[in-house]
């Protein structure tokens, strides 16, 4: 008898698409609807390697499986091509616009699953022993749970948890690709599985056994300490360790070491926030939450590109939009953001000018009195001085200062205020704000000077207002609460404070903690190069990558005596700088608690055991345990909350001993943690950035993130499919500063500001305002690199930035640096680009990477599109571009090196070589059947020619009659050959592999709203509905294409 559970509506099945249902059993289903409305359901696993179908493409009773391209039949579950293999399916009944499964039929399968394994060889029925375990994302700040799927000591899958309040579920293209960075194949040839020692500098480390670099580590910072001191070593961690982990370095350093020098990375991102905070408000408590989006009758996000730095929580502002269009959006960003683009008013503010627009619109509400008069009085001070200082920030000043119109200063003032609605109540108004307003030398007052707006005009401590700091890191917050940077204590205790110092050491059993201020992140650097600091400990960041003034920052690790890298990944670029490599665990693998943007503590746990583990255990929850104890009265007291309770669910603090769940926001009651209970303004003086555009340096460069990478793309770096909606690193300028120099797209230029010089493609972008230029802040020398005019190694985007810091929070102004750009004169290039192995490709761009200084100009990518149809079902593979330019050409022998590592070498080989003029050309072709393919190329001297040899390889296209012409310099594109290159488009949609020209395409047949035509786009090409994170480009895209008339 069956027993019907409804799961859905069918209107929640995008038509020709499908959803995943989550299952309590621990089942994975996913339904899919044709576009006859027929509903299908199957086990969310392709019977060859498990991919997840609902991932995959439907077209009739069909689906194709996104990673192989196996046609299963949605009727059968079973495989209609390339090979035979089924997946269960199961009984479906539509009812009243529901759709039910049979919840019998459902246990039966989950607790004892048969898949039927493929293969000519193999036909044998296996048991799958399919484990879950909720846990959290390891990227951004939104902190999102996700269910981690797992097979022995393998992850396979991963899915958002939808009963995580942070995300509901929702996962972006990181987050959903996460399982696929875990794989056997990127651990292999990726991660760090036991210590290594370099005995010398420059030579390649060595494996020894866990006990000797523990002893190696001790004895070196003993040595080192009884001859200089405890302030002669350093710790450098990070905001991507566990709280734990975190409590547990700022407890060796400070307490048994006894220097307060550790520093966190997140010193690049989060400590502008907190000492904002604790200027105005006195403490570093964010007071909004998440939900707050849906509250709001106004957004005001300023610093952030949250479509791309926090894709999920932009999901939920895009619904908040959609349910209450009369939400007005307020987006202040140089670019013109995808999160701009969605914004009711754009404010283009030049770089550094945030100070003085929040000054301007506070002078605008005080002059029309759309200040909180009795707010002002009853819960805050200081808001005379801050008057005075506002006083002269007039709309046609701030205007000119900032670039902006004077009505949009008016409008975005009224707006904020709450003052534009027809109702004589005040308006809720919430601001999101990032790493704009943090990476700056005045960071702190920028934080401040927008704080003031909310006192001024009471917008905080209730639904829908108040001022959110968006972490970037996982867990920056939970390093900001056990105290882990050189002038914080546990607890939000301050380091000067010496009551705070004396409460530390009475918990820790130790004398004192010691007064003498830490070096923070630039100044532990800094020492380092200048011989100061002796020994370097670095755990879980790459500062050879993210720090700014790069060149500072090798001169300190190479002056370093002794430098010890805590490291999941051998690819990361510090890891060269290593005397001693410890390998550490990661995401999958650890046990502990991480806190999000809106105080919310959540679990993290392991799915599987390390691999090749040879460490001890740690003690995660007795760490956690003593960090609990140490927040004893203090305004995140969390002496309430348990690892019993955040196992039940995630949980927000303050939550005290005897509550029963914890603060959603604060500030309600109008009472601050000050010692008079009033929050403070602030009265912080604008001042412009460190280092202005001038005739030598006449851009202003600024930096950000790409949608699909995160921070160094360490982890997200090893998937090809993530580098599909942005292939290589460049620099953007707008158009009309091209054309003044000259310049078309794919020109190499030279950006130089005064601490060093990167040699990159340039590329047009409206986006980017004159006079500006923007460079991704993951291009590090992982994938961008060359030589220098005096023989160095180039270092990335971050050679180009400025070590200068707020006096206040210490935090560098990695958002802007002064710089030139002219064209590279580099006459002799090439392009390798071939299909690897996937056990091998991740190996070949690292041998790669150590021979991109042998050019002026260098990049290393890995890219990916579908297997051809007729591949072997174990076919998986990666591809990899490998790019160059110099002044003449190299050694034969360098370039036959690069053959090798791009398995371009062997008789199957064809090649062509002039070394008299610097040419060479190496095709391989691989044959099935009568017919052949392009798996492999190398184009030197001469690279005319990549747009269709390049889309030959990555389309996989028949190649077998063009084996001539790819051989001849300077030869033209087949025409067929020449349409299929002009059809190839960018990705916007990595989940479906969907490109603009495709989604032009499609908006050329639509009729209708932007929000119809957008419906049918994802109705017919699936972008957009499984992540959600091209949405904002895809309305961009909509906007852009004029709807279809109807005939007259």
């Amino acid at each position: 008898m069956n027993e019907w559970k409804v799961i859905c509506r069918v209107d929640d099945i995008p038509v020709l698409g499908s959803r995943r249902v989550a299952r309590d059993s621990g089942l994975d289903v996913a339904v899919f609807r044709n576009d006859q409305d027929e509903v299908f359901a199957l086990l969310d696993r392709c019977p060859h390697k498990g991919g997840p179908l609902s991932q995959g493409i439907v077209f009739g009773t069909s689906v194709a499986c996104p990673l192989h391209n196996w046609t299963i039949g949605l009727d059968s579950g079973c495989a209609k091509a390339p090979d035979e293999g089924c997946t269960p399916r199961f009984a479906v009944k539509v009812e009243g616009g529901m759709v039910s499964l049979d919840a019998t039929e459902l246990a039966s399968h989950a607790t004892d699953l048969t898949r039927p394994v493929a293969g000519p060889a193999r036909r044998t029925a296996l048991r799958m022993s399919l484990k879950e375990t909720r846990s959290t994302c390891p990227y951004c700040g939104v902190g999102c749970g996700v269910v981690i799927e797992s097979q022995g000591d393998q992850i396979t899958g991963v899915r958002g948890d939808p009963e995580h309040p942070a995300n509901f579920g929702r996962l972006c293209t990181k987050g959903s690709t996460l399982h696929l960075t875990a794989t056997q194949a990127v651990t292999r040839q990726t991660r760090l599985l036991q210590p290594m020692q370099r005995v010398q500098r420059g030579a390649a480390p060595h494996a020894i056994p866990w006990d000797a670099a523990l002893d190696e580590a001790s004895t070196r910072f003993a040595r080192i300490i009884q001859a200089h001191g405890p302030d002669a070593v350093g710790f450098y961690i990070s905001g991507q360790l566990l709280t734990e982990d975190y409590y547990a370095f700022n407890k060796l350093a400070k307490g048994l070491i006894g220097t307060n020098n550790i520093d966190s990375n997140s010193r690049l991102c989060m400590s502008s926030a907190v000492a904002g905070y604790k200027l105005t408000l006195g403490a570093d408590a964010p007071p909004a939450c998440y939900d707050d989006v849906n509250h709001a009758q106004c957004l005001f996000i300023v610093g952030s590109n949250t479509a791309f730095a926090h894709p999920v929580l932009f999901r939920r502002i895009e619904d908040a939009k959609q349910a209450n269009p009369a939400l007005k959006i307020i987006v202040a960003d140089p670019r013109r953001t995808d999160t701009a683009g969605m914004a009711d008013l754009h404010l283009p503010v030049l770089p550094g000018t945030d100070v003085m627009l929040f000054h301007g619109l506070l002078h605008i509400m005080l002059w029309e009195g759309w200040t909180d008069a009795a707010f002002i009085a009853a819960h805050t001070g200081g808001f005379d001085g801050l008057k005075a200082i506002v006083r002269d920030c007039t709309p046609e000043r701030v205007a000119q200062t900032c670039g902006i119109a004077k009505e949009d200063l008016l409008t975005a003032a009224r707006w904020f205020a709450g003052m534009d609605g027809h109702s004589h109540q005040r308006g809720p108004t919430l601001s999101l704000y990032c790493q704009g307003l943090n990476q700056s030398s005045s960071g702190t007052a920028k934080n401040a000077a927008l704080i003031n707006l909310h006192l001024a005009t009471g917008q905080i401590g209730k639904p829908g207002a108040g001022p959110f700091s968006l972490t970037g890191q996982p867990n920056a917050m939970g390093g900001r609460e056990v105290g882990g940077m050189a002038n914080l204590l546990s607890g939000h205790r301050d380091l000067a404070n010496p009551a705070h110092r004396a409460e530390v050491a009475a918990l820790w059993g130790v004398p004192d903690v010691p007064a003498k201020p830490g070096k923070t992140a630039v100044e532990m650097f800094q020492a380092a190069a200048d011989g100061e600091i002796k020994a370097l400990w670095i755990a879980c960041t790459n500062p050879a990558q993210s720090m700014p003034d790069q060149a500072t920052v090798r001169r300190a690790l190479q002056r370093a005596e002794f430098v010890v890298v805590q490291e999941a990944f051998a690819t990361a670029a510090t890891c060269d700088y290593a005397d001693l490599l410890l390998p550490a665990t990661t995401w999958g693998e650890k046990e502990g608690t991480v806190t999000n943007s809106e105080r919310r503590i959540s679990r993290v746990r392991a799915a599987v055991a390390p691999p090749k583990a040879e460490g001890s255990a740690d003690t995660p929850e007795s760490l956690w345990n003593e960090h609990r104890e140490s927040t004893r009265g203090r305004d995140l007291d969390i002496t309430g909350l348990s690892y019993a309770m955040l196992d039940a669910a995630p949980q927000q603090w303050p939550l005290k001993q005897g509550e029963p769940a914890g603060k959603v926001r604060l500030y309600e009651d109008g009472v601050f943690p000050t010692a008079d209970g009033r929050a403070r303004f602030a009265a912080v003086a604008y001042e412009p950035v460190a280092e202005p555009r001038d005739a030598r340096y006449p851009f202003s460069l600024t930096t950000g993130r790409l949608r699909d990478h995160w921070h160094g793309m360490t982890r997200t770096g090893t998937l090809g499919r993530l580098f599909g909606h942005v292939a290589e690193p460049a620099v953007q300028l707008h158009p009309q500063d091209m054309a003044r120099r000259g310049l078309k797209d794919g020109d190499l230029v030279h950006v130089t500001s005064r601490r060093g010089s990167i040699v990159l493609p340039v590329q047009a972008c409206g986006e980017v305002a004159p006079s500006q230029a923007f460079i991704a802040m993951h291009w590090g020398p992982e994938y961008l690199s060359g030589r220098g005019s005096s023989g160095e190694p180039l270092a990335g985007v971050n050679a180009l930035t400025i070590p200068a810091f707020c006096p206040v929070s210490k935090q560098p102004e990695l958002k802007h640096a002064a710089v030139k750009i002219l064209k590279a004169e580099l006459p002799w290039s090439l392009l390798g680009v071939a299909w690897l192995p996937e056990g091998e490709a991740l190996a070949a761009r690292e041998a790669l990477r150590a021979l991109m200084p042998q050019f002026s100009f260098a990049s290393c990518v890995p890219f990916s599109s579908p297997a051809p149809v007729d591949a072997p079902p174990d076919a998986t593979r990666t591809g990899l571009l490998f790019r160059a330019a110099a002044d003449y050409a190299p050694d034969p022998a360098l370039l036959s090196r690069i053959e090798r590592w791009l398995g371009l070498a062997g008789d199957e080989a064809l090649q062509y070589a002039d070394p008299k003029k610097g040419q060479r050309r190496t095709m391989k072709l691989v044959r099935t059947g009568s017919a052949a393919r392009l798996d492999g190329f190398l184009l030197a001297g001469d690279t005319s020619a990549e747009a269709w040899i390049k889309t030959l390889l990555q389309d996989s296209l028949p190649a077998q009659s063009y084996g001539r012409l790819l051989l001849v310099p300077g030869s033209k594109a087949p025409v067929e050959v020449a349409d299929a290159a002009k059809q190839r488009g960018r990705q916007v949609c990595t989940c479906f592999n969907v490109t603009d020209i495709a989604i032009s395409g499609c908006l050329a047949d639509c009729r209708g709203s932007d929000d119809s035509r957008l419906a049918a786009l994802q109705a017919s090409l699936k972008c957009g509905t499984n992540c959600g994170s091209c949405i904002p480009e895809l309305k961009r895209l909509v906007r852009k294409a004029p709807p279809l008339q109807a005939a007259a």
